[in-house]
């Protein structure tokens, strides 16, 4: 007798995927997009997926080798996440020019390398220019993975904002970089505004992009040792310390830093500005600041020292040049957040991080390239211990509520399943 009565199943467990990562950074680097692309691979392996990483050697933010790291190519295993390493150029002097030729050549290392047989391909970018040869060979294989992009730099507005080149070739560098997004599968973009840009400037399908931001990559932050890590780092208990952490480039304008430093000089203020960690322009700024007692300068700090300076500062500090406005959202912010520490952005109006930092409310802007203003905006949260404290857990529960990790990688992960999905259809 055949039965008619319903047959109970059991839930259906999403499959689990092969899953290649492709980007030029990865982690030992400290900032930039390696620690995202790092977690990201972390977090996708515990939950059950074949993970690898494609990636290059350690050279950021010091445009050098790291150490211990040499030959053509290295394997070696992260917190349980197969990663191989393909060498490539690394400029000392990290011009537009010769970051494009370290980009070609990582990605000509990518044509060629063994990627296993993936069934989804996630590029991160930038590297703009190796994503678009890695795009190309992903095109021409045969039962090609689905392909996805992760945006976490507009590379065209860069090209523009940051001054390393004209209108001209930030169109042209635009329209290499629409058709390699328009060729992906599924574009991510970390912010509503890249978002914005991609669908109405550079042409991507707006069904194809999906928003998911980046999060606090770092552990809850330490309550305790704050005193001791002051006295460790020079600065006194009646310092106002503003502290920028990370990268110094050209994005980030950091001549204002020392021009506001001198201010304070002038002043006789207690706002003491530190720079910490490393970068292309680092070797310039100390130059500049010769002679300035109001500025210091740190190297980058491993892991939870580099935590406890963060919660022990009065002030974190994102500055931008005049013009930065769509390019990038600062990875600092996520840290800077999870300090519980105040943050005065000098930025211009309308830009990327003025956006956040409002929508977040940990923070204050002031302009861009205005020194006074910045020493003026440290001086009153250093008065003001009531508002900094209240900004300082704005900031943190911005973190808690939207920064997720656990958030971002179930988001990231249901992406990844649908562009398998879809391109097995």
């Amino acid at each position: 007798m055949t039965s008619f009565l319903p047959t109970i199943l059991a839930p259906v467990t999403p499959p689990k995927l092969r899953i290649t990562i492709l980007g030029l950074n990865y982690s030992p680097e400290p900032t930039g997009n390696a620690p995202y692309t790092a977690s990201l691979a972390e977090g996708l392996a515990a939950a059950g997926h074949s993970v690898r990483v494609v990636t290059g050697y350690p050279h950021y933010p010091e445009w050098k080798l790291g150490d211990g790291y040499s030959g053509w190519m290295h394997r070696e295993t992260i917190n349980g996440v197969a990663v191989k390493r393909l060498r490539h150029r690394v400029p000392r002097n990290p011009t537009a020019l010769a970051r494009m030729h370290m980009e070609l050549s990582f990605g000509l290392r990518l044509m060629f390398a063994r990627w296993g047989k993936p069934d989804v391909v996630l590029l991160v970018s930038p590297a703009l220019f190796a994503s678009g040869l890695a795009v190309l060979r992903a095109r021409l294989r045969p039962n090609r993975p689905a392909v996805g992009i992760w945006v976490q730099d507009i590379y065209s507005r860069g090209i523009v904002e940051t001054g390393v080149g004209g209108g001209k070739l930030g169109r042209i560098v635009g329209s290499i970089e629409s058709w390699i997004l328009r060729s992906a599968d599924g574009v991510i973009a970390i912010h509503d505004r890249f978002e914005s840009y991609l669908v109405h400037s550079l042409g991507v399908p707006s069904g194809d992009v999906m928003v998911i931001r980046n999060w606090t990559h770092v552990p809850a932050s330490p309550t305790t040792g704050l005193a001791a890590m002051r006295r460790e780092l020079g600065w006194s208990p009646d310092d106002i310390v503003v502290l920028h952490a990370g990268n110094m480039g050209k994005k980030q304008g950091l001549e204002n830093v020392i021009n506001a430093a001198r201010v304070a000089d002038d002043r006789g203020s207690n706002v003491r500005f530190v720079l910490m960690g490393d970068g292309n322009q680092r070797k310039h700024l100390e130059l500049l600041a010769a002679g300035c007692e109001s500025i210091s300068f740190v190297d980058p700090l491993p892991g939870e020292e580099f935590q406890r300076a963060l919660a022990a500062a009065n002030v974190l500090l994102v500055n931008e040049r005049p013009g930065v406005k769509d390019m990038a959202v600062p990875s600092k912010l996520t840290s800077y957040f999870n300090a519980g520490v105040p943050v005065i952005a000098a930025t211009d109006e309308g830009s990327v991080t003025a956006a956040e930092l409002l929508t977040s409310g940990g923070g204050i802007r002031v302009d861009a390239a205005d020194p006074a203003a910045l020493v003026d905006a440290a001086e009153a949260l250093g008065r003001d211990s009531a508002l900094a404290s209240s900004l300082g857990a704005r900031g943190l529960r911005f973190r808690n509520d939207t920064l997720s990790k656990a958030a971002a990688i179930g988001h990231y992960d249901g992406f990844i399943t649908s562009l398998a999905s879809t391109r097995n259809r």
